[in-house]
């Protein structure tokens, strides 16, 4: 790969890190808003007599946010993931870029 492509593919890595980097922060957001939500649920809950309907609802209510918390910590893995596997990439075009440098010297010298 020249050094002009190899260039553009950094800049390409680069931006889809940085685009990568977002959307884990949202989805760390999100996340932060549901543990609120479970919170305020749970402490309502607490004042509830176990067997009542409220509390029923609340527990159902809770069982269907948490299973929101779990799409939203696969969907961060899935991310992290993603953004590991980029990291790498970039790291090697890095090199390739480098080396390209390295030898365009060595053949002008």
């Amino acid at each position: 790969m020249g050094l002009g492509a190899s260039q553009a593919r950094l800049l390409m890595l680069t931006a889809r890190k940085s685009d990568l980097e977002l959307h884990l922060q949202m989805v760390n957001q999100a996340r932060q808003q549901v543990a609120n939500m479970v919170s305020g649920l749970f402490t309502r809950q607490s004042n509830l007599d176990p067997s009542s309907a409220d509390s029923q609802r609340l527990n159902s209510s809770i069982s269907a946010i948490q299973e929101r918390d779990k799409s939203l910590e696969l969907e961060s893995k899935r991310l992290d993931t993603q953004h590991q596997t980029v990291q790498t990439e970039i790291e090697s075009v890095q090199k390739v870029i480098s080396k390209n440098i390295e030898s365009s010297f060595k053949l002008a010298g």
